[in-house]
């Protein structure tokens, strides 16, 4: 192994300085006005709850309080030990350096597993599957399919650090996965993720269809093209998709149009308010997590100066090369969760030609691996259960190169 393939131990070791730096920050918390109560407009009708007082945006009350929860109760060094707990690593690839966790299963023939997140979650939103995966024997499950599991942050993100160079899209992280499960030693494996990780992971197996058993994901994001015959005849769950997308962009897709265009102007804000980035981040977040994984993500983007460099994924996939439109073929599940991102299976099956698995589940929300890690990681071992054995497909092309 050369210099630049070496995998490296690392822990998370927080300065001490750095948080009482953070304390000092929150401390002195400028907040914004907004009009009093009542007098702000309805909500739009939405096809999902959304807190009253949320028509604007994130309200200055839930700052507030996360905010005095961040200064007087919340404790980073039990989040920091937690993640310890667990092997990891870095390495880099593509010129880039990668924090992953590899967790090995104690089972003889368990399957690796690469595991992806996405913005504004972190390799935190994962914990709570780690044990269900890995020992399904100690959590009450088959212990036939466990899985070996590499969890890494991805370029930009929290522990792998900032970006240096541009072009950082989904595409290119699916190619560094290829290559950091190649340089693992892993011939055969799955790929999984949430948000963005629902993107990039099918990219993983469009890349290295050779290797690649199976991809699972909580969203399926295939978007209409514009031709009405997709609209004819759709069903009642996917209607309903469409006015849950139709909404969401008019309501709550700012974030979206901003990080696609000038993540640099809104990267200042962030990299100097930790406030400010708790209100930003915290918009996606909602009200249906616990303050403490709010704020345990948010700090993960403080402490590694991510904040803006973790936005700057949203500009490379609005500016890089359109991906391959051919449809994907290694086999696709889903496992959908109330409250989140509504999956249209008619608009899914124009982009993967393989879905075997197609399950919604009516708790979850969108950190359904935090939320509700035995009902994900059980539709996780399901699925795998039933592609792990199937043929490898064989590759149309070459496979991903990387520096």
């Amino acid at each position: 192994m050369t210099n630049r393939d070496e995998i490296r131990p690392f822990r998370v070791e927080v300065a001490q300085a750095d948080l009482d730096d953070l304390a000092a920050r929150l401390a002195r918390t400028i907040y914004t006005n907004e009009l009093p109560a009542g007098d702000e407009p309805p909500a739009a009708e939405a096809p999902i709850t959304r807190p009253a007082g949320w028509a604007y945006g994130v309200p200055v009350g839930y700052v507030t309080r996360l905010v005095e929860h961040w200064r007087t109760g919340y404790d980073w060094r039990a989040w920091e030990a937690r993640l310890n707990a667990y092997p990891q690593f870095t390495t880099r690839i593509d010129g880039q350096n990668v924090h992953f966790l590899h967790v090995r299963s104690p089972e003889p023939d368990a399957l690796p597993l690469i595991l992806t997140h996405g913005w504004p979650g972190s390799v935190f939103e994962y914990l709570n599957v780690i044990g269900p995966l890995t020992d399904p024997r100690a959590h009450g499950a088959d212990p036939t399919l466990a899985f070996d599991l590499v969890i890494p942050s991805m370029p930009g993100y929290g522990f792998s650090g900032p970006t240096t160079e541009p072009g950082w899209s989904n595409q290119r992280i699916a190619a560094a996965w290829v290559h950091l499960m190649n340089r693992l030693g892993y011939q055969r494996y799955g790929a999984a993720g949430n948000d963005a990780g629902s993107m990039i992971s099918p990219e993983v197996g469009r890349l290295d269809p050779e290797h690649v058993v199976g991809v699972h994901v909580t969203q399926v994001f295939s978007f209409p093209s514009g031709d009405p015959a997709e609209f004819a005849g759709l069903s009642t769950e996917d209607q309903a998709g469409l006015e849950l997308l139709n909404w969401f962009w008019q309501n709550m897709g700012a974030f979206n149009q901003l990080q696609s265009q000038q993540p640099q102007t809104l990267a200042h804000a962030l990299a100097d308010s930790p406030a400010g980035l708790l209100g930003w981040n915290a918009q996606l977040f909602g009200t249906d997590v616990d303050d403490d994984f709010i704020l345990t993500n948010v700090m993960t983007y403080w402490l590694t100066g991510t904040s803006g460099s973790s936005i700057r994924l949203y500009y490379e996939n609005a500016h890089t090369a359109p991906a391959a439109t051919e449809p994907t073929t290694v086999p696709l599940g889903l496992a959908m969760a109330e409250g989140d991102f509504i999956s249209i299976r008619r608009l899914a099956e124009r982009d993967h030609k393989n879905i075997v698995s197609w399950n919604r589940y009516p708790r979850g929300s969108h950190y359904a691996a935090h939320l509700e890690p035995d009902q994900l990681s059980g539709d996780i071992r399901e699925f795998f259960r039933r592609v792990r054995d199937l043929p490898a497909i064989t590759p149309a092309g070459p496979p991903p190169t990387v520096r």
